[in-house]
């Protein structure tokens, strides 16, 4: 069973996390923006009513008035300004909030007399009068913990949002995960709540179902397939047994009858070997290492009726030391498929069977078809006399045994090639 995860419950707390915190960077933004703007509008707003009451001082009398606060002051041109707030106003004359030196702070306005070529300045200088910026670090602090605490109660928000949503869904993972086809819950779909989880449990629960017939399907299948074929293969042997025993058969016909019993033989174990690959059972992995040659031999001349009449040499190189930790069976019937492929695609030329760099190699001189077609069920060659399993089933043999098997060619040559010890 693998280890228990979840992925799923996090992401939806970090989700409600990162939210919270966007939310609330958003909202300290505007607060931010809020006051700041609060505070600006009050200085405007103070310079605007005394810009008025030194026009209308200036239209009555012809000069400006002291104005009425002190932080304020009144100037015909900028050339008066004081030294750090010049400066800059020279650099930026459009800007009329201006940060100067050792902590001033200034606000201007433009206050133009009627007839007047250039207008006069009113400057207030506010470092005494602000709000805000001395409580700014508060400020912060007070939305740097604000926003945390938003963000601690949407983390809470969300892990008990996302417990209560995915515990179903956890304990159908759970479920999923521990199945395996000998152990197939059954009924666990009315556990859960009635909604998409539920959906998916009754999914689950039904094709649970349906694996579990299939299963009971192909026990029964192989069961009764396992009878009905090895019944007339034991007729066969003990015909054959009866009939070797009679003592007017000729040499011949004793090589023919020898020659059908070995093939009835190799057939029950390969009836053996195919409804254990069928059953899925725990065929013996660890199995004595076979050695190759005498196996090779046999398979070669079980072959050769596939050559005759065609103009095709087999030379083979295999030292006797070449041994495969696999059944017998399971060796006879990857050898016989791989041999009996090439015998059987080879119009003429050579078949060369020999071991490489530890790999025990099959070439021939036919011309290779896609590796991976050739691997499918029913795909059949114009040289195949069968139905085109052969090679699936090796496929299927060397999954199960781990045996590294590759076939590889060219136009004019094929190699299939797997390790041995």
């Amino acid at each position: 069973m693998t280890a228990r995860v979840h992925r799923l419950r996090n992401r939806l707390m970090l989700v409600f996390a990162v939210f919270a915190l966007a939310v609330a960077s958003l909202f300290g933004l505007y607060v931010a923006v809020f006051v700041y703007s609060v505070e600006d509008r009050f200085f405007d707003a103070m310079l605007e009513q005394e810009a008025q009451q030194q026009l209308d001082q200036r239209a009555d009398r012809g000069t400006w008035s002291p104005p009425r606060n002190a932080f304020m002051t009144i100037h015909d041109s900028p050339a008066t300004f004081p030294s750090d707030l010049k400066a800059t106003f020279d650099a930026e004359p459009w800007r009329r909030e201006i940060a100067g030196t050792q902590g001033r702070h200034y606000h201007l306005r433009p206050v133009q007399p009627e007839g007047a070529a250039t207008p006069g300045w009113l400057v207030a200088e506010v470092s005494q009068q602000l709000v805000v910026r001395p409580m700014r670090s508060q400020i912060l602090a007070l939305l740097a913990w604000s926003g945390l605490a938003v963000v601690m109660v949407a983390v809470l928000a969300g892990a008990w949002l996302a417990r209560s949503t995915t515990r179903p869904l956890s304990r159908l993972a759970a479920l999923v995960d521990e199945m395996a086809p000998d152990r197939l819950p059954v009924g666990f779909a009315g556990d859960f709540p009635d909604d998409e989880v539920g959906v998916l449990a009754r999914g689950v629960e039904d094709l649970s179902g349906r694996v579990r017939a299939f299963i009971a399907r192909e026990h029964a299948f192989t069961r009764d397939a396992s009878h009905e074929l090895r019944t007339p293969l034991a007729v066969i042997r003990s015909a054959t047994e009866q009939l070797a025993s009679e003592p007017g058969l000729s040499e011949r016909g004793r090589q023919q009858l020898e020659h059908v019993q070995h093939s009835a033989r190799q057939l029950e174990q390969t009836v053996i070997t195919l409804l254990t690959l069928a059953r899925e059972e725990n065929v013996d992995q660890e199995a004595t290492p076979q050695p190759v040659l005498p196996m090779l031999e046999q398979v070669v001349v079980e072959q050769a009726s596939q050559l005759e009449g065609k103009p095709v040499q087999v030379r083979v190189d295999v030292p006797a030391s070449a041994h495969l930790a696999v059944p017998g069976p399971v060796l006879h019937m990857l050898l016989a498929n791989l041999i009996g492929n090439a015998f059987a695609h080879t119009r003429a030329g050579e078949v060369y069977i020999d071991v490489a760099a530890g790999r025990l190699r099959v070439r021939n001189t036919a011309p290779a078809g896609d590796p991976e077609a050739i691997m499918r069920p029913f795909t059949k060659g114009e040289g195949s006399a069968g139905f085109g399993l052969g090679l699936a089933i090796v496929q299927r043999l060397c999954d199960r045994f781990s045996i590294d098997l590759r076939i590889e060619g060219t136009e004019h040559a094929t190699e299939a090639s797997f390790s041995v010890q």
